[in-house]
Formats: C-alpha cells, structure tokens, sequence
C-alpha cells in the first residue's frame, strides 16, 4: 500500500537547506529528535506500477451514450430540497436558472449512472471526506497498487500506493503528460490513519495546533486515507508555476484528477490552498465540478452526499 495525507505533506529544510518530504521529512525530524515515526505511510501491496490497463473503449462508450429518463417533477422538487440544505456559497457557485436545471438534472443523473460503475466493495469515488465527515482507524482502501520505479513517472520514496482506479488514471495522465514533454513526479499517496495521527501531531508541535488545522487532516479525515489523492511535485506553492504544475493544471481533469484545495476557498474545503493536491474522482465528476460548481470539488461532493442522502 501507499501512504498520502489530505494536508499538506511533511516538508521542512534540514539543517543544510535541503528540502525534505512526504514520508523521508518525517522520518528526518523524528529522527533529528531521536524519535521513530511511524513504519510507513503505506500499507500492502495490491500490484505493481508497471503496465498500464487501458480501460475499454467500448464499455467507456456504451455508458456515455446509454439513454436517462428525462427528470420528472419529483427529481425538480428533490433539487429545490437539496439546494436549501446547501450553504449560500455552494448555491451561488451554481449557475443554476430556471431554463437550465434540467439539463443540469440529466448531467447528475450522468454522474451517478458512472458511479454504478465503480466497485461495490469499497467507498466511492465520490466519499465525502473532510473536517466534519471521517472514516474509521480500520480503514484501508482494497487492493492498493503499490507505485514502482518506471517509465511514465517519478517516485520519489518507495512506499507509495494508490487505489487501482486511481492508479490507471495516473499511469494515463503521464503518459499523455511525457507526449508533451513533461514528466509527473509522484511525492505522496495514500496515508494510514496511523500515519496520519502522527504527521498531524508532528505539525501541532511545529507550528501550533491553529496553523496545523489548515495544513494538515487529522487521522480519519484526510482524502490521502482514500487512495485516491496524489500530492505531485515540490508539495510547495511554487509547484503552481512549474511547467509540470501549469500542465497538472491544465489537463488534470481530462483524466478524472481534481485540485481539491483551490486558492481562495479555505473557508469552504478546511485547507488553505495546496496547489499540488488532487483527487481521482473521475472524468464525468470533473466536467460537471466544472459545469455546475465553479470548478470546486468541495462543492461537488456536499451535493452529491446530500443528493444521495436526502
């Protein structure tokens, strides 16, 4: 298994000035203040990062054009419920208008048409995850994909891992990220609530528990326990202005990843932003986060939960 937390990695400057991440800066403070942090960040292994499954094109196409029933005024008076459970920025966030909100019904009803497609025996894709909604200690995703050395992107410690929907769709991005000119570097994935216990303590203890709460999930509520979330690059702010953050940015969501901490939304996600975070919650998620949602995961996923759930 791979280990990745929700909050910003662990970084620091050693003593030199040389940076230190992921899981190899925990392991260099604690061992600098003669402690052990935990094993790992990952657990076991699923399967290896070498060959990539390219998904059928076929059953792709087969669901993309599969007819939906028209919303009925039940679905009409659903989405009038739901809207009100939401907050005032969700709604606003919404071009939602009287013309439109069928169309935008038969998109929703797209999304959650892909979501019967996901594997029953784990949490969705779609799992609302973050400070008010948590998943236990015992949690860890099935059949994890361990991430090896190769030859569509980087690594930069051995004991990452990825659920396999993630993993394809990472093994995909690279490849068509190399065709530009441009090599992905992987530095954290998914994180045991173990893992994540000792990481958030770690930044309470270096930068006080208020600016530890921006910066880092506590255990059970970071997307990094999913197995669904990459931190790529530097896991620093200037990542944004690389050439390989400008080509994250740009064509992420082609391939079902979604930045789940944008500037300017600390107030909505918990997190202040992290331009090197971003969530697998596949393609038809990400064009209708973009369509109908400002482009804000976070909003997203509250509405698909409360749809679901109401």
């Amino acid at each position: 298994m791979m280990v990745c937390s929700c909050s910003r990695p662990l970084q620091r400057t050693d003593a030199l000035g040389a940076v230190v991440t992921g899981g190899d800066a925990g392991q260099a403070v604690a061992e600098r203040a003669g402690q052990s942090a935990p094993a790992s960040e990952s657990v076991t292994s699923g399967g290896q990062a070498s060959a990539v499954a390219m998904a059928p094109a076929a059953a792709i196409l087969a669901r993309a054009e599969k007819t939906l029933p028209y919303p009925d005024r039940a679905d009409f008076d659903r989405l009038d419920a739901v809207l009100k459970l939401l907050s005032e920025r969700a709604r606003e966030a919404m071009p939602l208008t009287t013309s439109n909100r069928a169309e935008f019904l038969t998109d929703l009803q797209q999304v959650l048409e892909e979501e019967k497609s996901f594997r029953t025996d784990d949490l969705s894709l779609y799992y609302l995850i973050d400070k008010k909604h948590n998943v236990g200690v015992d949690y860890v995703p099935k059949d994890l994909v361990h991430l090896e050395k190769n030859e569509l992107f980087d690594i930069n410690k051995n004991n990452l891992s990825l659920r396999p929907e993630a993993y394809k769709a990472l093994c995909h991005m690279a490849q068509a990220s190399l065709k530009d000119g441009v090599r992905l570097l992987v530095s954290s994935t998914y994180r045991s609530y173990e893992y994540q216990t000792w990481l958030f303590q770690h930044w309470v203890d270096v930068d006080g528990l208020e600016e530890a709460e921006r910066e880092s999930a506590r255990a059970g509520t970071s997307q990094h326990q999913l197995g669904v979330a990459v931190d790529f690059g530097s896991v620093s702010d200037d990542f944004a202005d690389t050439v390989m953050g400008q080509w994250v940015y740009a064509h992420s969501e082609d391939f079902g990843w979604s930045l789940s901490f944008p500037q300017g939304y600390e107030d909505v996600t918990g997190f202040r932003w992290e331009s090197w975070h971003f969530r697998y919650i596949g393609r038809p998620a990400c064009d209708f986060q973009r369509k109908w949602f400002s482009d804000v995961q976070q909003f997203m996923i509250e509405f698909l939960d409360t749809w679901k759930n109401s």
